[in-house]
């Protein structure tokens, strides 16, 4: 026989888990309080659901983009060329695909900051000459 700090037997352990198994495979809350259920996505939560933010996933992903890469580059890290970035991508462990979008860009190119980057890769990413007006 096992003595240990258990309150319960293991005969009735083994029942409340049977118990609590439809509860816990149902995908509703278990909780009776309601302040107590886990608070559900926000409107404007970027979308994660499909992995990392990668250059060349469509046109209305600027706004993404640009948040990884300020996640993954400091201000300190500016101005600086697609190789200097890449390195600073790679150090902070970036994501692969926005290394890889780096060597798209033009090798002699420089960038002020993040919008700019977020912009050149956004225009890299597509097919086709840049739209116009675009810098």
């Amino acid at each position: 026989m096992q003595r240990g700090s258990d309150r319960l037997s293991v005969h009735r352990d083994d029942e409340m888990k049977h118990e609590l198994q439809g509860l816990l495979r149902s995908g509703h809350p278990t909780r009776t309080e309601e302040w107590n259920d886990p608070e559900p996505a926000a409107e404007d939560d970027p979308d994660v659901v499909y992995g990392p933010v990668t250059p060349g996933r469509g046109p209305s992903y600027l706004e993404a983009l640009r948040l990884e890469l300020a996640r993954n580059l400091t201000r300190g890290t500016f101005p600086a060329g697609p190789r200097e970035l890449g390195r600073a991508l790679r150090r902070g462990h970036a994501p692969d695909a926005l290394v890889e979008g780096l060597r798209r860009l033009p090798h002699k190119a420089r960038y002020d900051n993040v919008q700019e980057l977020a912009l050149a890769l956004t225009e890299s990413g597509r097919s086709g000459p840049p739209a116009p007006g675009a810098a």
